[in-house]
């Protein structure tokens, strides 16, 4: 009997999957891994059987039921302290939690927002080019650029973005669980304060139209509101940065389809969606069944885990032709690098805005750009975590 192997586990080239990891063929959708702590749960790498799965509400987000899959230490840690919002939550609660937030993350909301993510990302190549080559483009401009949209976004300081940056690095990449939970603990006084003051001196952000629900049955509490904020404000920078940083590295590794986004900035949006699909940075969406459910000729049983591989299920051949190669020509919208059914990413529109704006315009006014280390060199993020840059050394 073949051995499961472990999840997760470190890419061994930033914008593919880990090589371990089981392809997905028409006989096999799904197959087992094992954990940190040696627990055996289900692997789904097909596409179609994912998006069956992620639409099933026998399949539970709720990370506090038993058999919930904790792809590590730092995430049990986590766990134990509370579940997140949004993420950790089933319907009715979980639909309570987005209808809250959906006019602010709506497709006319992320439209609007087009002319100022311009500004900062102008101000912020300003900036780059003045200080001339060579640059380090993760701290310089993947990480500024979603940090301060979200901080705009969500009525947040952009003056404390390095108190909350270096929490998120945290929460997400911290070496131990202690490490874990202080960051969590820190981040939440900080956003607890946060609405303390706007409950005092309201202002024009998501979090201050959130705090004026409180009053009304039914409205979050605090507890709710620092939950809320907590989730927003990570995800809202950390995933939009990777993309950017994995984005570039990976369109200097392919100078032609760079060239063809250079001659024809019409292709971006198409561009956007099929990177999305290629580097799927969130790799290892969770849940645990309720009940037994069978998908592929395989049998869930109730209480056992599932584990959700994108980089795997968005190059199923089955669903994507030379799903290795990069594609402007390939429609992939049908991805699921923000997930699929009622936990797709609420910030999706935001990210393809910002991500448009962010390499168009990076493509636009350095025509010369080119890695300033040879790529082998150039550090990337764990498998355990948002998959990314450490950092980006480029020139031009």
């Amino acid at each position: 009997m073949t051995k499961a192997v472990a999840f997760p586990q470190n890419r061994t080239c930033p914008y593919h999957p880990p090589t371990a990891y089981p392809r997905a063929d028409e006989e096999s959708p799904l197959s087992r891994v094992t954990l940190w702590d040696g627990r055996s749960v289900w692997l789904v790498t097909g596409h179609s059987a994912a998006r069956a799965l992620l639409a099933d509400p026998r399949l539970s987000s709720d990370s506090t039921r038993p058999g919930f899959p904790l792809p590590t230490e730092r995430a049990e840690t986590v766990r134990r302290r509370r579940r997140a919002a949004l993420l950790g939550w089933d319907d009715p609660e979980h639909n309570t939690q987005r209808r809250m937030l959906i006019p602010s993350f709506s497709l006319r909301r992320a439209e609007n927002m087009r002319p100022r993510i311009q500004q900062t990302v102008d101000r912020l190549l300003d900036a780059v080019e003045a200080q001339g080559p060579p640059a380090e483009l993760v701290s310089a401009f993947a990480l500024p650029v979603p940090s301060i949209v979200i901080c705009e976004l969500l009525g947040v300081p952009y003056e404390d973005h390095e108190f909350f940056e270096e929490q998120s690095r945290r929460l997400l990449r911290g070496p131990t669980g202690e490490d874990t939970t202080d960051a969590l603990a820190r981040l939440e006084e900080y956003l607890g304060d946060l609405i303390d003051q706007k409950r005092a001196k309201p202002g024009d952000g998501v979090l201050d139209d959130l705090v004026s629900l409180g009053g009304a049955d039914g409205g979050p509490d605090r507890d709710e509101l620092v939950q809320l904020a907590s989730i927003l404000l990570v995800a809202g920078h950390e995933t939009t940065a990777n993309m950017i940083s994995l984005g570039t590295y990976t369109l200097l590794r392919h100078p032609g389809r760079m060239a063809e986004l250079r001659a024809d900035p019409s292709l971006l949006p198409t561009a956007v969606e099929e990177l999305l699909r290629f580097l799927s940075i969130a790799d290892g969406l969770l849940r645990v069944a309720r009940e037994d459910v069978e998908v592929g000729g395989t049998v869930v049983r109730a209480g056992e885990g599932v584990v959700f591989s994108t980089s795997v299920i968005n190059r199923d051949a089955a669903a994507y032709a030379d799903p290795d190669a990069l594609d402007w020509g390939r429609s992939a919208r049908h991805h699921v690098a923000f997930g699929f059914g009622i936990h797709q990413c609420l910030g999706q529109n935001l990210a393809r805005a910002e991500l448009e704006i962010a390499l168009g315009t990076l493509l636009r006014r350095l025509p010369g750009l080119r890695l300033d280390a040879p790529a082998e060199e150039i550090p990337f993020k764990p498998g355990d975590t948002i998959q990314g840059m450490l950092a980006l050394p480029v020139t031009w």
